[in-house]
């Protein structure tokens, strides 16, 4: 949550000619509402009942470009999918770094309203531990976007090499 998946995977799509979807976004338009107001209006069991529904639509469609909410680990059927029909970067960056966006969040992530700033950051490092099955880890606190978006493509670039050779 607010580490720039959003951008860096848009990126990363330009640059390999992909196409990118922001599960968020997605679920946005279906709903005609922001998030904040389907986990106000519909809870957030509805929200991530559409976000895995979404999720493993858009893993059936080969070579697209997917940016996952924050808390689409938490549903290991989504990770498990995810893990096996895709590349998973972990885009990591270091709760100093992140309390730092705090302010720029809190209005649009439900599940940090109404929370002390230890709560939050209880919150942070147990994501943390969610996220640690992934195929690639980018340390992002001292890249600029253009950055891990090139390191991400050049990843995947060589692993398109070794695992998938030419005929």
């Amino acid at each position: 949550m607010g580490v720039g998946k959003t951008t860096i995977g848009s990126e990363v799509a330009k640059k390999l000619y992909r196409d990118f979807y922001d599960v968020d976004v997605e679920i946005e338009k279906k709903y005609g509402m922001s998030v904040k107001e389907i986990f106000n209006t519909f809870g957030e069991e509805e929200f991530r009942k559409k976000e895995k529904e979404m999720i493993f639509k858009l893993c059936e469609q080969r070579l697209n470009i997917i940016s996952l909410g924050g808390g689409a680990f938490l549903q290991s059927e989504i990770k498990e999918r995810c893990l096996k029909d895709g590349i998973v970067f972990f885009l990591d960056l270091s709760w100093d770094s992140w309390k730092d966006r705090i302010s720029m969040l809190i209005d649009s992530r439900p599940i940090l309203q109404g929370r002390t700033l230890e709560e939050i950051e209880d919150l942070f490092h147990s994501r943390q531990k969610i996220y640690s099955l992934h195929h690639s880890r980018v340390e992002t606190d001292a890249l600029e976007i253009e950055e891990i978006a090139n390191y991400i493509v050049d990843s995947i670039k060589l692993a398109w090499d070794l695992y998938e050779p030419h005929k």
